[in-house]
């Protein structure tokens, strides 16, 4: 099964819509709890950073028997130092939306620890592509 969902930037009311829709999916499809949470997460995370530093973007999802596959992609400012994006606390998130609750920098760290794979393609001026895969079977996380 297929999904794609259109993220809308700079409006947090109606960030998590897509993974939220897609919580809703694997439960229908009765997946593991850890699963579902694991993909909401996920998702949840890419969504956020999409609203916060990308002005949107978009969500395709491929739910199969043995994995879910996750590519969200962007056409935003990029990051220009991944190794220290994945920095636990490292955000350039403005004051404006810490202030609301955003942007502690747990986005990517967040992203790894709920995926069993995860790839962040990124080029500044150009955007970024997130593909995350959660394995259905209980794969070993990496």
């Amino acid at each position: 099964m297929k999904f794609h969902y259109d993220v809308p930037g700079n409006d947090f009311s109606l960030a998590g819509h897509a993974s939220t829709e897609i919580k809703k999916v694997l439960v229908k499809l009765a997946l593991n709890p850890d699963v579902i949470r694991r993909t909401a997460i996920a998702m949840y995370e890419a969504e956020i950073n999409m609203v916060i530093h990308a002005g949107g973007g978009a969500a395709d999802v491929e739910v199969g028997p043995e994995r879910i596959e996750i590519v969200m992609s962007d056409h935003g400012p990029g990051i220009e130092d991944l190794s220290l994006a994945m920095t636990e606390g490292f955000s350039t998130a403005p004051e404006s939306v810490r202030e609301l609750g955003f942007g502690a920098g747990m986005g990517l760290p967040n992203m790894k620890r709920n995926s069993d794979f995860l790839k962040v393609d990124s080029t500044v001026g150009v955007g970024t592509t997130v593909t995350m895969r959660i394995e259905v079977g209980g794969g070993s996380r990496a």
